[in-house]
Order: C-alpha cells, then sequence, then structure tokens
C-alpha cells in the first residue's frame, strides 16, 4: 500500500480475543510498518512477578522488579518474539493465568509509568502499528490513526478456543468465556487507563468479519484519511 512516503503511527485497542494481534500484525505487513504487541511487554511483567513470587498489587515489590527488567521484542524465524534478561518468554507468556494476570498488574501505576516510557520510546519515529488497550486514549493520544476494535463475547470466546485448542491443559470453552467477561469487567472499571474507545477512533465490529475483512476496512480508512 502506497501511503505517499508519510510514516504513520496507528493504534489498534479493543478487548481480548477481538482479533487485535493478527489484524495488527497483517496491517503492519501490508504497511511495511513496526508491529508493537504490548499487551506481551504486560504480561512479561506478570510472567516475572509470578517468577519472583510478587503479588499483583505489591506496588513496590513491582517498582523493585522493573527497574530490573529489560524487555526486548526480536525478530526471528517464529516471528516476533519477547525477551526478558535475554530469555525467550513468548511462550510462556501466552497462558489464560497470564492472561489474567498481566490484567491484574496493568492496573498498577508503577507497572504502567515504566512501561509508557518504553511504548513512547518505541513510537518514536513513527511508521508503527500499536496494539493494546490504551494505545489511542492513554500512550499515544495524539496517534495518527486509531481504531477500536471488537466483537461479541461468544465470538471471542469461540476464537481463543480455536487458538487454544491441542495446548497443553487448554481451558474448555466455558471456561474461556468466563475468563473474557471477567478480564472485560477488569479492564473497563479499572481507574487506571480503562479500557475503552478513544473519542475519535474507528470503531470496528469483527463479531461478523474475518481478517481479511478487517484489514481491508482499515487500509481503506487509512488511504481515505490520507487522501
Amino acid at each position: 500500500m502506497n501511503t505517499n512516503a508519510k510514516l504513520l503511527l496507528i493504534t489498534i485497542d479493543g478487548p481480548a480475543g477481538a482479533g487485535k494481534t493478527t489484524a495488527s500484525k497483517i496491517l503492519a505487513e501490508r504497511l511495511g510498518y513496526k508491529y508493537i504487541d504490548t499487551g506481551a511487554l504486560y504480561r512479561g511483567v506478570a510472567y516475572e512477578a509470578k517468577k519472583s513470587n510478587i503479588s499483583s498489587d505489591d506496588d513496590a515489590g513491582l517498582e523493585k522488579l522493573c527497574a530490573t527488567l529489560s524487555l526486548e521484542f526480536v525478530r526471528s524465524e517464529k516471528g516476533l518474539r519477547l525477551f526478558s534478561n535475554k530469555s525467550d518468554i513468548t511462550d510462556e507468556i501466552r497462558t489464560p493465568e497470564m492472561s489474567m494476570l498481566a490484567s491484574a498488574v496493568s492496573a498498577r501505576m508503577v507497572v504502567r509509568k515504566y512501561l509508557l516510557f518504553q511504548q513512547k520510546e518505541l513510537g518514536k519515529g513513527k511508521g508503527a502499528v500499536f496494539e493494546g488497550r490504551d494505545m489511542g486514549t492513554v500512550v499515544f493520544p495524539m496517534a495518527d490513526v486509531k481504531f477500536y476494535l471488537d466483537a461479541s463475547v461468544k465470538t471471542r470466546a469461540k476464537r481463543r478456543y480455536k487458538e487454544l485448542a491441542g495446548k497443553k491443559d487448554s481451558p474448555a470453552l466455558e471456561q474461556i468465556e468466563n475468563d473474557i467477561k471477567h478480564r472485560d469487567e477488569n479492564d473497563k472499571n479499572r481507574k487506571l487507563a480503562p479500557l475503552k474507545a478513544a473519542e475519535d477512533a474507528i470503531i470496528i465490529d469483527s463479531t461478523e468479519l474475518d481478517i481479511d475483512a478487517v484489514v481491508k476496512h482499515m487500509i481503506s480508512c487509512i488511504q481515505n484519511l490520507l487522501s
């Protein structure tokens, strides 16, 4: 896609299972942009907190932990991988437990302050697609293009069930749906940076759309804004 050489900073927010990760990766690839999975950063903090036996509400412990962390995205044959202090933790953070724990630590100011700086550094120079939950509202309120991708709870649960199917100790569909509802409640009702669409975000409901249709719509919206 030709964006007239103008580099943009694009944010894609939304709840778990709406298709943000896949849509963000494809959109970034088609634009020739960097893809930044900010949710993985929170999962990385959650993973290291659990490994160090630090409770999700222990602000002092989390602050000390963040001061010693070195989270880094590395491109490899397996795709974009997250390394923590030189160790690949990509697979370890993709579990229902880490998903819930990431939601809990993301509500702590010390964690958000640490990752806010990391994210803003990654956004310098633009030419990037940032996926998360508060990218367009808190981290990059002046982003060039903001999307909010949503879908029904049942649709999101089915997608996550298919994603986890075959993996060790994969949860039942009903459990996944309950976990998603719980995480939605936590993310939308927390006092600090709650999950919501930015006022100027383009809202896309992917309940009845496949990923290709979602990305085509996003590209169309970007082209309209640039024309």
